[in-house]
């Protein structure tokens, strides 16, 4: 019979050392909330139940975070405190309790599973605690070991002594314990400390005196990396970025400079894509094999087939859809549109809520005019339809399939199939009007120049 898993995630952390409004669990890194990231890792264990532990006044986390349940804990009293707030979600549970931290973005599924692993091997194993050998200074608390290789305790660096202070295994913060026990032993800690908050950090000597063992799991160190200012963000991100760059190079993907390419947490890239310097990719973005991305692109919420090229300078919005060697070029904007294999823009042109057929072309400077101050509306230009430079299309609007537009028209009426629409003033020639223009205007000059 499969043991049941539960895990508790503290996220109750205000942002107040981030300078911010924004619960800091909800800041982002690589495009995703930092509790969401936690959430993944911990949703590929599998667990029974997911409990969120909240401050007052987190609608916001709430919603991030369904459809997982969460807790409150009203008043900011410590990790062991938060922990307790979980107490009511667990009654009757007598399987394994992970509890991690919001702010810790980094950790893998896999440094999860070993904790747990481990809490399991022997009866007498209450808790495992995560562990991380740092021998630059730091505030970590420090792991005190007993003779038997057990943890004996932990203590906090405001707390700690001077011999204390020099021991090198730091507490990594992630806890997995025994569910029948953990809120018993919850219960029994105080805040006698600097602090005067409850510390999950207790739990070891109070495990102890059950005859209960804890265990510590080393882990490496910048998994356990958590985000207390907007410095810490940045550096997370670096790492998360150079992890993300490794994965896809490693896959088969060519980054020119991979130190100025940022991806999402989700980027999809397949093999043999190319992908030039300053490209930023936001969330949900799937590109196909055999892709050529140039420099200073933006794509977001974008699908790209094979054999596509992209940019430079192109912005991809959501809901964009570009068919097997498709090109879209430089300065080219597109928002939910759906381009055909083997059409093109090449420059200087919005799509927006619009429809390009295979093979169709699009000159420069062309806009699909999608919204009336009111509404969006559709553009459909049909396979191998071709659209003059600098034109206008006025949705909702239909161009037929093979159908033109002569430059510099705005039609707002539908085009026939193999048609050619077209709106232009007649021009006007005026024979032998450039050199008497040149005169009287060489005259002008000449008499301001005499003033």
């Amino acid at each position: 019979m499969t043991k049941k898993l539960g895990c508790i995630i503290l996220a109750a952390g205000k942002g107040t050392r981030m300078k911010s409004a924004i619960p800091k669990p909800l800041h982002e890194v690589a495009g995703r909330a930092m509790v969401q990231h936690v959430i993944a890792a911990a949703e590929a264990l599998n667990p029974d139940r997911i409990v969120v532990i909240i401050g007052p006044d987190m609608e916001q986390m709430t919603e991030a975070v369904r459809p997982h349940t969460t807790a409150l804990q009203s008043i900011a009293n410590g990790t062991g405190g938060a922990a307790l707030a979980a107490k009511d979600h667990f009654k009757g549970f007598d399987g394994d309790i992970l509890i991690m931290y919001g702010d810790t973005p980094l950790v893998s599924t896999s440094t999860l599973q070993k904790m747990v692993d481990i809490r399991r091997q022997f009866p007498a194993i209450g808790l495992t605690f995560s562990g991380m050998h740092i021998t630059t200074p730091n505030t970590y608390g420090r792991m005190v070991m007993d003779d038997d290789d057990t943890l004996k305790k932990i203590v906090e660096f405001k707390d700690a002594a001077e011999t204390e202070k020099n021991i090198t295994l730091c507490n990594g913060g992630i806890v997995c314990a025994d569910g029948a026990k953990l809120f018993h032993w919850l219960s029994q800690v105080n805040n006698n400390n600097s602090q005067n908050e409850y510390y999950l950090t207790d739990l070891p000597a109070i495990a102890r005196k059950d005859n209960r063992q804890t265990h510590v799991v080393e882990v490496p160190a910048t998994e356990m990396e958590g985000i207390n200012s907007r410095i810490d963000l940045a550096n997370i991100e670096k790492l998360f970025q150079k992890k993300l760059r490794d994965e896809h190079m490693l896959n088969g993907v060519t980054l020119v400079d991979p130190d100025t390419v940022t991806f999402s947490y989700d980027t999809l890239v397949g093999q043999d894509v190319v992908i030039e310097p300053n490209v930023f990719f936001g969330p949900g973005v799937k590109v196909r094999n055999n892709v050529h991305i140039l420099a200073n692109c933006h794509i977001v919420g974008t699908e790209i087939e094979e054999g596509v090229h992209v940019g430079p300078f192109a912005r991809l919005r959501p809901g964009t859809k570009i068919g097997k060697n498709a090109r879209v070029g430089n300065f080219v904007e597109t928002k939910n549109t759906h381009i055909g294999a083997g059409a093109k823009a090449g420059h200087l042109t919005y799509l927006g809520d619009a429809e390009v057929g295979e093979k169709a072309n699009i000159g420069a400077g062309t806009i699909t005019c999608n919204y009336d101050g009111f509404l969006k509306h559709k553009t459909k230009i049909g396979k191998e339809a071709f659209i003059g430079s600098n034109s206008a299309l006025v949705a909702p609007v239909t161009i037929g399939n093979g159908a033109y537009v002569g430059a510099g028209s705005t039609i707002g009426q539908n085009v026939p199939d193999n048609a050619l629409g077209i709106t232009r003033a007649p021009q006007i020639n005026k024979e032998g009007w450039a050199p008497e223009y040149r005169q009287k205007k060489i005259k002008e000059k000449a008499r301001k120049d005499d003033k």
